[in-house]
């Protein structure tokens, strides 16, 4: 199997997003500064005649004349950023995220947001592997999983989410966790769908005692929008199966409980967790199919008037 690559038109895309939007690759930087970060300079050769290396190539160009487009750099073949292999691209469009390139997190949150809405189209993107005063540092590389590394359920575009601070706090702690602490993205995944069960029975005026686990959490639920297994009908067409997924549904939410109680943080563990990044990875695209799909079935309800109007204030504790 040939390895993956990074297309034409996408490399073309992304040198048109940085050009168009000016977006100055070296950010706080300068164009020296920022290249020695991810090359030695004083290797690589000048122009051949006046200058002997590409520090001093690049001074005069960059900073003394300054009459090189900002482009430039994506076409010199001393830095490979046109090779064959997507990775020379990769490590530089990170780079250009990092907290030293870029001060500004809002800065860099919209700027990773573009960039990997161009390489997700070839299977690639860039995701925080580590993070420096609360600010991530990023990597690139091919997506890891079916919900790459960078997972957004878009909480905000969901009209019945008044307010999904708490669910937007959840998805940045899997985000961080996946690669660098497994055990508490797996945490933060049962503490998600948690959340959002207690927010659509507040919001629905359904009562719950205090504590209560995620199963018996998620059974008032799936009751509550119709999707516990007893609601089909006999005589609905296909009734078999949906009785089937809807039961695999409840079975993943108490897979998702038990393997945040085997692997994940809590009950006072005497050893490290044995968890991994696939297990953290397993926990998260269970979370995305139950969330997505219990989201989805809130919405249809109120829309088609199955449920009663949203309570203006959730039910205080």
């Amino acid at each position: 199997m040939a390895p993956q690559q990074l297309t034409v038109v996408t490399r073309q895309r992304l040198i048109d997003l940085l050009v168009v939007e000016k977006v100055w690759w070296w950010g706080a930087l300068d164009e020296v500064r920022f290249l020695e970060r991810l090359y030695d300079l004083d290797a690589l050769e000048g122009d051949g005649y006046r200058r002997l290396t590409a520090r001093e190539d690049i001074w005069q160009h960059c900073i003394n004349n300054d009459d090189w487009p900002p482009e430039w750099v994506f076409t010199d073949s001393r830095f490979g950023l046109s090779s064959d292999s997507p990775q020379p691209l990769l490590n530089f469009l990170a780079e250009m995220l990092h907290p030293v390139v870029r001060r500004d997190p809002a800065e860099v949150q919209r700027l990773a947001e573009k960039l990997n809405d161009i390489l997700t189209k070839d299977g690639f993107e860039l995701y925080p592997t580590e993070y420096i005063s609360g600010l991530p540092v990023y990597a690139g590389g091919p997506l890891a999983s079916f919900h790459g590394a960078r997972p957004d359920l878009k909480f905000e575009s969901r009209p019945l989410l008044s307010d999904p601070r708490v669910l937007h706090d959840h998805q940045e702690r899997i985000r961080a966790g996946l690669e660098r602490d497994p055990a508490a993205a797996i945490a933060s995944c049962k503490e998600l769908v948690e959340s959002l069960c207690k927010i659509i029975l507040e919001h629905q005026d359904i009562e719950f005692p205090p504590g209560e686990d995620l199963p018996p959490l998620f059974k008032r639920v799936t009751t509550l929008l119709g999707l516990n297994a007893d609601a089909v009908a006999d005589h609905a067409k296909a009734s078999a199966t949906v009785v089937k997924i809807l039961r695999t549904l409840t079975t993943t939410v108490q897979g998702l409980a038990e393997l945040r109680n085997q692997l994940g943080l809590g009950h006072g563990r005497t050893a490290p967790s044995p968890a991994l990044t696939r297990h953290a990875r397993l926990a998260l695209n269970s979370t995305v199919t139950v969330t997505e799909f219990v989201l989805d079935t809130w919405q249809d309800r109120i829309d088609r008037g199955k449920l009663p109007p949203l309570s203006q204030q959730p039910r205080a504790e």
